[in-house]
């Protein structure tokens, strides 16, 4: 019983996280493997926390609102934070399920959350179903939180790097692991600082205060991940290939490591051989007969000179000229060539199902998902592909 309490709202908060990424999810696999390794932090938390607070008791012997402050501040919050953060960049920032900005979110909120299951279990387990329900709704959404915030900056400064935009690259590293190490040192420095308290009535206002901090930190971390999800930014370099069985372009992720079928293969459109004898020529345009209408004679109707016995011949016969113009021949159609269906399917495009599955058809043979369609498009003005409405790199609209 205690151990479900620990551990659902770390799984509802995962599955949000999750399902909110519209674009090309991660492989559920590679983020559990996130999450287990995120557990491993809490071990060099412990640590790291014994000998820090050792080290503060010794130069403190006292408990006070300032100690307890600087306790969350200096050492609590970094210790936890930085532990993520390397576990974040050793394991992620060059994997190549590594696509778009909110794949940073969702990389650390796994790894946050790992660290915070492991922690919950231990609070639990020694607070009772008191403590379960009160972490529920502060501890564990607040390390979703922290991790909300690096994860936001951890993808900008993937993208200033795609970009080739050193500096910004290095002030959004630096503020992935800075600004959740803040939040996290506020939201445990009220806290411990109103808990070290000795007066009932700071300790009561300490309380309201995390309140509404938690409440502030949890919309505000909710807008985060809506807006990152709905302006998601693609960050690997694609290549357009052609589909040779449907005739329409494919964008590929990753495109070191997908065919290039080149130009699209277009049958050329089968016409019928102008069959027209060469030995007939066109009848001439009707002229009226000069002169005198009224006369007597008949009036010879121009006729088409055709050769005797032919299929196309409709009026009396002529004598044929010793030399007949010839018609200039056409140029024969080429005859387009032959392409089995079999061969045609056999280089269709791979691509890879949520599941893990690699399929050449429209629909996965292990779980049966339909193939996803690619919605990207490229600037006009900088020539980068997109899937969002503006593009990523000057802001250009989708047009």
């Amino acid at each position: 019983m205690l151990f479900a309490l620990a551990l659902i709202p770390v799984v509802g908060l995962l599955l949000f996280i999750y399902f909110n990424d519209k674009t090309d999810r991660v492989p559920f696999g590679y983020l559990i493997a996130l999450f287990f390794i995120g557990m491993g932090t809490v071990v060099s938390a412990i640590i790291i926390e014994g000998i820090g607070k050792a080290i503060l008791d010794a130069a403190i012997p006292y408990e006070s609102m300032f100690k307890g402050a600087f306790l969350a501040i200096a050492i609590v919050g970094p210790t936890e934070e930085l532990g993520k953060f390397l576990v974040l960049r050793l394991m992620t920032w060059k994997s190549r399920h590594f696509k778009h900005t909110y794949d940073a979110i969702v990389f650390a909120v796994f790894v946050s959350l790992g660290f915070a299951a492991l922690e919950n279990v231990g609070y639990v387990f020694g607070g009772g179903i008191g403590a379960a329900l009160l972490r529920m709704f502060t501890a564990v959404p607040g390390h979703a939180c922290f991790a909300v915030f690096m994860g936001l900056f951890y993808g900008k400064a993937k993208l200033a790097q795609v970009n080739g935009k050193t500096g910004m690259r290095f002030l959004n590293y630096f503020l992935s692991l800075f600004v959740p190490i803040v939040i996290h040192g506020i939201y445990d420095a009220i806290l411990m600082a109103g808990g070290s308290a000795d007066e009932f009535i700071v300790t009561g206002l300490s309380v309201v205060l995390w309140i509404g901090f938690i409440i502030a930190l949890f919309a505000v971390s909710f807008i985060v991940i809506i807006i990152s999800s709905r302006h998601d930014i693609r960050l690997v370099t694609e290549q357009i290939s052609y589909d040779p069985i449907y005739q329409n372009k494919v964008s590929y992720a990753g495109a070191n490591n997908m065919p290039n079928y080149g130009t699209p293969n277009v049958q050329p459109t089968y016409q019928a051989p102008s069959y027209q004898p060469s030995n007939m020529n066109p009848a001439p345009a009707f002229v009226p007969v000069q002169g005198n209408y009224a006369s007597s004679a008949p009036v010879q109707q121009p006729q088409a000179t055709v050769q005797a016995g032919s299929m196309y011949a409709t009026g009396p016969m002529q004598p044929q000229p010793s030399y007949i113009p010839q018609q200039p021949s056409q140029p024969s159609q080429p005859k387009p060539a032959f392409v089995p269906v079999a061969a045609a399917t056999a280089v269709a495009a791979s691509w890879t199902c949520s599941c893990g599955s690699v399929c050449n058809t429209n629909f996965c043979t292990q779980c049966g998902k339909k193939r996803p369609v690619d919605n990207s498009w490229t600037c006009p003005r900088c020539g980068r592909r997109s899937t969002m409405n503006f593009c990523g790199s000057c802001g250009t609209p989708k047009s």
